[in-house]
């Protein structure tokens, strides 16, 4: 059930302008990830996930979306929530997971969220963001508005009881959803070759009576027009589809892992030939829509914005205590308030001014 010829064609191109914009965001998540990698060296925080060499298939796929449209990430789709407009500090802020952070430093780093972009936080666990995906989807069918979801996965979720059992009750029900499946070729140390024999990760939809598509990852239109068809799909009350981004994880799975001890670096080399900012920069200049003036002037820019940024959300102290006590509950029951009243005195004065209401 691959996707059609004219559905595709039907896709509204990417023009210069749009390019550009995908350009700029691929340039500072590239930027970003280099210095929080540093950061993370240098013990200024304490784990950080990259999406160097997946940059393509991140914005490209979450820029076929809508503004209401939900994101359910895995790890390394965190800055869809900067191409959607997030402030760039309260994103660092939550790796640091200081007062800066939205999430008030409950998650683990590199696990971000804000309901003002649409984006919930990944779990970590392998696969369970796919059937809450689904349920918000049939949530947004039920209540009969356009509300698309778009929920990730690595080629390693596609191993999980939760992969199986969020297909197939999308396929049943139709839910407005599409799965986009960034197959970077290592799940943590396992290949793809050892998570399935199928042909393809696409292929799979076939079972779930949905379509199914395996595109270049790397190539920014071509994982846009596939999304963005998926997306009109989707939204048009035809059902779910399932993308296979082909991509390669260029760095480690994580700041904690050692590739070198499990992958051939002669493979890393074939794939950083084929970095997605390098080979779009390529298309660019060909089109004659960039030149190596805006490439510095874009490169500077970033470098500087990540780094103010870096300074303010460093500068942030830690969650205020009373944090300890929100979001629990809708109102503050007695049990709460009087935990709330036990902390109080503890507060030294000066520690954290005009943090505790007394």
């Amino acid at each position: 059930m691959a996707r059609s010829a004219a559905a595709r064609s039907q896709t509204p191109a990417l023009d210069a302008v749009k390019l550009r914009r995908l350009y700029a965001e691929m340039v500072r998540l590239r930027t970003l990830d280099e210095r929080m990698m540093t950061l993370q060296r240098q013990g200024r925080i304490g784990f950080y996930g990259a999406c160097t060499g997946q940059e393509a298939a991140t914005l490209a796929s979450a820029f076929a979306l809508e503004a209401n449209d939900w994101i359910f990430p895995a790890l390394r789709e965190g800055a869809t929530m900067l191409l959607r407009g997030f402030d760039l500090t309260a994103y660092i802020c939550q790796v640091f997971g200081n007062a800066g952070d939205e999430l008030k430093g409950r998650q683990m780093p590199s696990h971000y969220a804000s309901r003002s972009v649409n984006q919930v936080s990944w779990s970590s666990v392998i696969g369970t963001q796919l059937p809450q995906a689904v349920g918000v989807a049939m949530a947004a069918k039920l209540k009969g508005d356009s509300t698309v979801v778009m929920a990730y996965l690595g080629d390693g979720a596609t191993s999980s009881a939760d992969f199986h059992v969020a297909m197939n009750f999308a396929g049943v029900f139709k839910a407005p959803i599409v799965f986009v499946c960034q197959n970077n070729h290592w799940s943590i140390s396992v290949p793809t070759a050892r998570q399935t024999v199928s042909e393809s990760i696409a292929i799979k939809a076939r079972a779930y009576g949905m379509p199914g598509e395996k595109v270049d990852g790397n190539d920014v239109r071509t994982v846009y027009a596939a999304c963005r068809a998926a997306v009109d799909r989707a939204r048009a009350g035809e059902g779910p589809s399932l993308i296979e981004c082909e991509t390669y994880r260029i760095g480690a799975h994580s700041s904690s892992d050692d590739p070198t001890r499990y992958r051939d670096e002669r493979e890393v080399a074939a794939w950083r030939a084929k970095d997605p900012i390098e080979g779009l920069r390529r298309v660019m200049e060909a089109e004659k829509c960039w030149d190596e003036k805006r490439e510095a002037t874009l490169r500077a820019r970033c470098l500087e914005e990540v780094n103010a940024a870096i300074v303010a959300a460093e500068a942030e102290l830690p969650p205020a205590r009373e944090t300890l006590f929100t979001d629990v509950v809708a109102g503050t029951p007695w049990h709460l308030a009087e935990q709330a009243a036990e902390l109080a005195p503890f507060e030294m004065s000066g520690d954290r001014p005009g943090t505790v209401s007394h």
